[in-house]
């Protein structure tokens, strides 16, 4: 999991890097093409295609920017 990287975006999704596996919770795969670099996970709860964005968080007024303790 070291390559993995999770970036999360001001107001948006969690962008996921690296290689990983991404299940439901039934452990059913979703099927993430080997050739994509990144991936964005919705945090909004309104993209209609869940659990990835669509962008949806622009026009719904999702506010979240945490930031880490430094």
């Amino acid at each position: 999991m070291a390559d993995v990287k999770i970036r999360m975006r001001p107001n948006g999704p969690f962008v996921v890097e690296g290689p990983f596996e991404l299940t439901d919770s039934e452990g059913n795969k979703f099927d993430i093409p080997a050739d994509k670099p990144a991936i964005a996970l919705c945090r909004c709860g309104e993209s209609a295609k869940r659990p990835f964005c669509d962008g949806s968080h622009k026009g719904c007024g999702f506010d979240s920017d945490e930031r880490a303790a430094s």
